[in-house]
């Protein structure tokens, strides 16, 4: 009875530090906001993804995490909470999963402490308080893992079909991200399953058949529905899911070859050491030290054990996936940030919980203590390093911390010669105290983020560093979302108000414009009655609001203006569709000039706004010839801080 209590306990202390305060956010990511405001109000948006409900063009990624959160705006409304308590809830049922998977393979203790010290992981905070498609992705890897572990348990095929879906249910979330565990997935089953070698070969496949079958009908469906009568895939160049799939979201973000990103390849330095480094260690890196070590530990201990032995396969299976996800995100050249690093929690979790209790159960053994000295030393000492690099958040903390290690590292020492320090109940406390000093860090972190609002495309946990991310900022600790000009976010800052830059260098102005972000650190547009920029929406002022209102249910939109952002914050404020020229950043090729022209000889289109600026590496010139023909056709007024053009008085 008292396990039942001690699981319900975690997860309503995990419920509760994910849901407190959730609002304080607001829109969060003001791109995928407006996309479930979309989905609320239409089911073709929300089947496809799309930015708006008239359908124009979708979001970049595959439309998982949106239909969760229009599911919730249909039953909620249209609300702050309503869009952000979908991941909440995902992070929850992932501490869950994550504790019972590993309880299968560890034990409860292990399954409780896993759980812990995922729910306590500083990214793992922020992405489940956050509206972006990771919380949904990590939910769906932690099912998968735990369907491969009972397969290893059970040998049935039912099992590996379940891991399988879910893997695709994380690539209908954020596409080929989801693939990473595919093979570690499948190594740990054909190494540990109990069949022999030939039923578990097609039970593998029957498992791939699962993946392609949950990951692709979504896929098949867009690509087999006429181009013209659903939207523009966001993110392609080519109106392609596929080629979104495996360019812009796939392979290009392995190799930097992405046509129409943003950052001309400015994402950091690559290396093994990259998820140390300042702007990404203390995301999630707390306890990655002590995974690895008890990782090396369990593995040598249970090298003789037989082929299917479940704790060596667990072993393999977060290893593998620690180890491949770690690795990936190290080397990859094309566009990465910081809170991707959410994806190994789930792993650092299961392995520290379940490490953990195999060397307390071979805690006699001299080789186990000499290990279990040295991974609270360690952990101790990284937890030291991370914490000073935000010198004013507790500064008291950093040396507690590693005065504390220094302690429960001698007091383990101490048990082997001290009678007294070594009976069951003092090894209990020192073992306790060892978990509470190793979480001390994460945790001040984790509160810290969890009591911190969080707007914009990009964001990190924890307190400012002072040292910034190596890419974009947007988020408490990295330097802030576009500004005017020289704008800190943008590599190279921005061609003046609402201006725009090429891929060679040369700027080209969007007519009219408005106010910049001016490089907030807290990811906060400062716009009022502005427009937004490229990493956050602003808000328009009541000027703006009813004019855009004037006739509004004669046209199919509203306004049109460059880049998703600056049509996120008018379409949430008016709830009526927008559209998003260019997609997220402008690079996309929708709608061409002649298809724009067109819909405004129709009457399809009220406005035509000016906002802020894009630096668009290689994609569509579309933005600059749209703009450059509003601009010598139609006269450009001023509404609220903003450029207006009116498109039905040419």
């Amino acid at each position: 009875m008292h396990r039942r209590w001690t699981v319900v306990a975690l997860l309503v202390g995990t419920a509760l530090l994910y849901l407190i305060g959730l609002s304080e956010s607001g829109w969060a990511n003001s791109y995928y906001s407006a996309a479930a405001q979309s989905a609320g109000q239409s089911w073709k948006a929300f089947l496809f993804g799309a930015f708006d409900s008239a359908g124009f063009i979708t979001v970049d990624k595959t439309p998982a995490s949106l239909w969760l959160m229009g599911l919730s705006v249909r039953l909620f409304g249209l609300s702050s909470w309503s869009i952000l308590v979908p991941q909440a809830l995902c992070g929850v049922a992932a501490v869950g999963v994550l504790y019972e998977a590993v309880r299968r393979w560890s034990g409860h203790v292990a399954g409780l402490a896993a759980g812990v010290v995922m729910a306590l992981t500083p990214v793992a905070v922020l992405m489940f308080r956050f509206n972006n498609p990771d919380a949904l992705l990590v939910l769906a890897l932690v099912v998968g893992a735990y369907a491969v572990t009972r397969a290893v348990q059970s040998g049935q095929t039912r099992w590996l079909v379940l891991a399988g879906s879910a893997v695709g249910v994380g690539f209908l979330a954020k596409m080929l991200q989801a693939f990473l565990v595919i093979p570690v997935f499948g190594l740990v089953y054909l190494v540990a399953g109990p069949p022999k070698l030939g039923r578990r070969l097609l039970q593998l496949g029957a498992a791939f058949v699962a993946l392609i079958v949950s990951a692709g009908w979504w896929v098949a469906l867009v690509e087999l529905w006429p181009a013209g009568s659903r939207p523009y895939i966001g993110g392609s160049q080519d109106n392609s899911v596929l080629e979104l799939a495996l360019g812009y979201n796939g392979l290009g973000r392995l190799t930097g070859e992405e046509t129409g990103s943003v950052g001309g390849g400015r994402w950091g330095e690559t290396g093994l050491l990259r998820l140390f480094g300042d702007s990404y260690g203390g995301q999630a890196s707390w306890l990655m030290p002590l995974a690895v070590i008890v990782l090396a530990a369990g593995l040598w201990a249970t090298r003789r054990r037989p082929r299917t032995d479940l704790l060596r396969a667990g072993f393999v299976l977060w290893g593998g996936w620690l180890a491949v996800t770690s690795l990936v995100f190290s080397f990859m050249a094309g566009i990465i940030h910081e809170y991707y690093t959410v994806a190994l929690a789930p792993a650092i979790g299961a392995l520290v919980g379940g490490g953990g209790m195999l060397l307390w159960r071979l805690r006699r053994l001299p080789w186990v203590v000499a290990t279990s000295v040295g991974a609270v030393v360690v952990t101790g000492w990284w937890s030291f390093e991370l914490l000073g690099r935000a010198v004013s958040f507790v500064p008291w903390l950093r040396w507690a911390v590693l005065v504390g290690s220094l302690a429960v590292a001698a007091g383990m020492l101490a048990t082997q010669v001290i009678p007294r320090v070594g009976t069951r109940l003092g090894r209990r406390v020192l073992a306790m105290a060892g978990l509470v000093i190793g979480l001390a860090g994460p945790a001040a972190f984790a509160f810290q983020t969890a009591a911190t609002a969080h707007t914009g495309a990009i964001v990190t946990a924890g307190p400012d560093t002072g040292r910034g991310p190596g890419g974009f900022g947007g988020g408490p600790g990295g330097p802030g979302g576009p500004g005017g000009a020289g704008g800190q976010g943008v590599p190279g800052g921005l061609a003046g108000q609402g201006g725009f830059r090429d891929g060679g260098g040369q700027a080209f102005g969007l007519p009219g414009g408005s106010p910049g972000t001016g490089g907030r650190t807290d990811g906060r547009a400062r716009l009022s009655g502005g427009m937004g920029g490229l990493l956050n929406a602003g808000t328009p002022s009541m000027e703006l609001r009813n004019l855009l209102m004037q006739n509004a249910d004669e046209y199919t939109w509203i306004a049109a203006t460059i880049g998703s952002n600056n049509a996120a914050g008018i379409q949430l404020a008016l709830e009526r569709p927008v559209m998003a020229i260019g997609g997220f950043n402008g690079s996309d090729d929708a709608p061409s000039l002649a298809q724009f022209q067109q819909w405004v000889a129709e009457g399809r289109i009220h406005y035509f706004l000016g906002g802020q600026g894009f630096q668009a590496n290689g994609g569509s010139t579309v933005p600059r010839e749209i703009a450059a023909w509003v601009a010598a056709n139609y006269t450009a007024t001023t509404v609220g801080g903003t450029t207006v053009y009116d498109l039905s008085a040419r």
